[in-house]
């Protein structure tokens, strides 16, 4: 079975042929038939009138023939019949209807004589069927002077006469044909040139879709609509261009109705085209004006990136944490800072809510105080608490609604400021201020009792030489003498403390004073088997201020450090001289069990301390921190000590992770040396 082809999946050149074939057919073919049938029904009719006159004419012929009874002349006129082609028989029949001549060769059919007879002294035609082909019969008869006196009788073949009708019908077929296939040849060429252009169109238009809008689909004018109008509005899209068509491309107040405006105007008369070419120049147009939206689309959208890209700088540069979330409190977007305080990528935040990421009751607080933003569409700045590596962080948190052109809250911004460090440092200025004020009655409460400290020392060793050594009274004395020392030390600490003890700050050198505290106190520290390793600067930097009292320091740290490794250890000082930043530096390390991380902030607060009561009163490093502060230094502590401190020390099975104190004094004396060199070799 042939699959005929969908009408619809045929080309349009096809289309166009086939709709000119069909058109031509269709006039043609009943053309053709109607024709035939006329020229056959003609040419039956011509028959039949040329059968009745060749009969007539034969009867009116063989009159005198008949009376005569000249047979011979009577064969002799039916044989000239038979002469023409289409004549199949004649005979003459006389008055009684005897054949008294005929045509035939094979003998006369004598059914034939009876079949046919004139009617009414008319001659009569009719039709015969010999079995072969249909033949008109024509009887005519003989009158002579009114008396009919025979019958003439004329067989007209009717199939010749039809086969004649049926080649005009043929010639006529052949020349529809060849009209049809005459009118094929300009349709062919007709549909060539219209499905050319429209295909021009579909790959203008292919272009288009691709991207390509720099192609024209409509011809290029000869003259610019500029120079054929000497027109000066430079202003107008079509100035000057001879791809686009004025009437298209001008402005609306320029067009006004279109193109029916430019009838009358010489460029629309010289560079109108038809339905095709208005549509190839619609779509110059089209690509045109697309193209010019595209390049504005996509300046906008470089704009919008740029911004994006400037925004999103900005938000990753700010340390404060930033977010926005949709009116279903999830997350839109995050800034970097926010996805590093919840350990999460940027993108797997997004599309989350607070309930995801944050612990249960964090995040149920923070999502019921959204939903509280969101519905009352108003601000809200509060400070929240949250856990993170067991300690407390403080956050300043900040919601601002976002509202759509009709006030509705659609969203939240909402900002998180870390003030932690500043909530530490109001504490401290708290603190800063209780100490001053206790500093300031402690200072003066010592001041007092001093003097009076002074007399009762004073007079208990006048008492001890005037009575028996090893006496009961002399060891009263010396406990009392060995327990006012321990007021006094406590007294000079108070006012070391309060600062109101003066130094006498002198050129001195820094490592010297180092050492002479390490020797003071290195015999008894070993005693208790604690080993002090130096590892100085040798460049031995000097410094400004009263060896007295860094001696102090020194003696403070030092015995701290032993305090913290109790059954003994490795203490390292080290000392280092930076000339490019005008300081020295010191640490004093050691290998004890380290200082928790709560305690690192307050160790220098005064009497804090976590010694036993009685072993200690807590002023040893404050007052050191008062010292290195009146120097115009600093001290900081730093607890584990920083790897590899101690790589260059055997430290033996010290537990660790120890603890470092580093003091910072500046030079007042510009060293012309270089900055700090590489730690030289430990000294024993």
């Amino acid at each position: 079975m042939i699959a005929w082809p969908k009408l619809s999946r045929l080309s349009f050149r096809t289309k166009i042929n086939c709709g000119i074939v069909l058109i031509v057919g269709l006039i043609t073919i009943p053309l053709a038939y109607l024709t035939w049938r006329a020229a056959a029904e003609s040419l039956r009719a011509e028959t039949r009138k040329r059968g009745m006159v060749l009969s007539e004419n034969l009867a009116m012929r063989v009159s005198d023939a008949m009376l005569s009874m000249d047979l011979l002349r009577l064969k002799n006129m039916v044989d000239e019949l038979k002469k023409v082609d289409d004549i199949v028989y004649a005979f003459i029949l006389d008055r009684d209807g005897n054949v008294l001549v005929h045509t035939f060769k094979g003998g006369f059919p004598v059914e034939l004589r009876t079949v046919n007879a004139p009617q009414k002294g008319a001659p009569h035609i009719q039709l015969l069927d010999d079995g072969r082909e249909y033949i008109d019969d024509f009887a005519a008869p003989v009158v002579i002077v009114g008396t009919p006196f025979g019958t003439t009788r004329i067989g007209l073949s009717r199939t010749k006469a039809e086969a004649g009708a049926d080649r005009l019908a043929l010639m006529i077929v052949f020349y529809s044909a060849t009209a049809m296939i005459a009118a094929l040849a300009p349709s062919t060429l007709f549909a060539r040139r219209v499905t050319e252009r429209i295909n021009r169109l579909k790959s203008h238009a292919e272009e288009v879709v691709k991207g390509n809008l720099d192609q024209r689909a409509g011809p290029r004018a000869l003259f610019s609509c500029s120079s054929m109008l000497a027109c000066d509005k430079t202003a107008c899209p079509a100035y000057g261009d001879r791809d686009r068509r004025c009437w298209l491309t001008a402005s609306p107040d320029q067009r006004g109705e279109g193109p029916e405006s430019c009838r009358g105007c010489p460029v629309y008369a010289a560079q109108k085209g038809d339905e095709i070419q208005d549509l190839a120049e619609t779509f110059d147009v089209m690509a045109v004006s697309l193209k010019t939206h595209l390049d504005e689309l996509r300046r906008t959208e470089r704009v919008l990136k740029r911004q994006e890209r400037l925004l999103r700088t900005i938000l990753d540069a700010t340390p404060d944490l930033v977010c926005l979330l949709d009116e279903n409190l999830a997350y839109l977007a995050v800034n970097r800072a926010f996805a590093a305080f919840v350990a999460l990528d940027p993108q797997d935040i997004v599309g989350t809510t607070d309930r995801d990421i944050f612990p249960a009751d964090e995040g149920t607080a923070m999502h019921d105080e959204n939903a509280l933003v969101l519905t009352r569409s108003r601000p809200s700045d509060r400070e929240v608490s949250l856990r993170r590596d067991g300690a407390t962080v403080w956050l300043h948190v900040v919601r601002v609604p976002i509202t759509d052109s009709r006030g509705k809250a659609i969203g939240i911004l909402r900002t998180a400021r870390d003030v932690t460090q500043l909530k530490q440092f109001q504490e401290q200025l708290i603190q800063s201020q209780k100490m001053e004020s206790l500093g300031k009655l402690a200072g003066g409460v010592a001041h007092e009792i001093n003097t009076p400290l002074g007399v009762i020392l004073g007079y208990a060793q006048l008492l001890q030489d005037d009575v028996p050594t090893g006496s009961q009274i002399h060891a009263d004395l010396q406990t009392i003498e060995k327990q006012a020392k321990v007021c006094r030390k406590i007294v000079a600490d108070l006012l070391g403390f309060s600062r109101q003890a003066e130094s006498a700050k002198i050129e001195m050198c820094f490592n010297n004073s180092l050492m002479e505290a390490i020797t003071l106190v290195r015999h008894a520290f070993s005693l208790e088997h604690t080993a002090i390793v130096t590892d100085l600067d040798e460049r031995m930097p000097i410094i400004y201020g009263d060896p007295e009292k860094l001696k102090q320091v020194w003696i403070n740290l030092l015995a701290n450090a032993r305090d913290a490794m109790g059954g003994g250890g490795t203490l390292l000082v080290r000392s280092r001289l930076y000339a490019a930043e005008q300081k020295v530096t010191a640490w004093f390390a050691d290998t004890g069990p380290g200082i928790p991380a709560e305690n690192c902030s307050r160790i220098f607060d005064p009497f804090f301390t976590t010694k036993p009561v009685g072993q200690g009163t807590g002023l040893g490093l404050s007052v050191s921190f008062g010292i290195i502060q009146d120097h115009g230094g600093s001290i900081s502590v730093e607890s584990p000590v920083p790897h590899g401190f101690f790589d260059s020390v055997d430290t033996g099975d010290a537990p660790g992770p120890g603890a470092v104190f580093i003091v910072d004094l500046p030079l007042d004396h510009e060293e012309t040396i270089g900055g700090a060199l590489p730690a030289g070799p430990m000294e024993g």
